[in-house]
């Protein structure tokens, strides 16, 4: 994470990229941050949420179902 904190200094890095990081090290809250983050700089990976495996851990928690449906994907 340190490195890649370091690489956006230098250049774009996608907040939906540092979510799923944050996902994978189940630390959910750091990853809605930067799912939201993904939301808000209107991503177009944010429309993986409903297949990316990684989130799975984060289904479960009623800020996932409130960012799909702000999405606009299927619930």
């Amino acid at each position: 994470m340190d490195e890649l904190k370091e690489l956006s200094k230098r250049q774009y890095v996608p907040s939906y990229s540092i979510a799923i990081i944050y996902a994978g090290l189940n630390d959910k809250d750091k990853a809605f941050e930067w799912l939201n983050k993904a939301y808000n700089e209107r991503s177009h990976f944010i429309a993986l949420l409903k297949v990316e495996t990684v989130l799975d851990n984060l289904r479960p928690d009623p800020r996932f179902a409130d960012l799909v449906r702000r999405v606009g994907l299927p619930q």
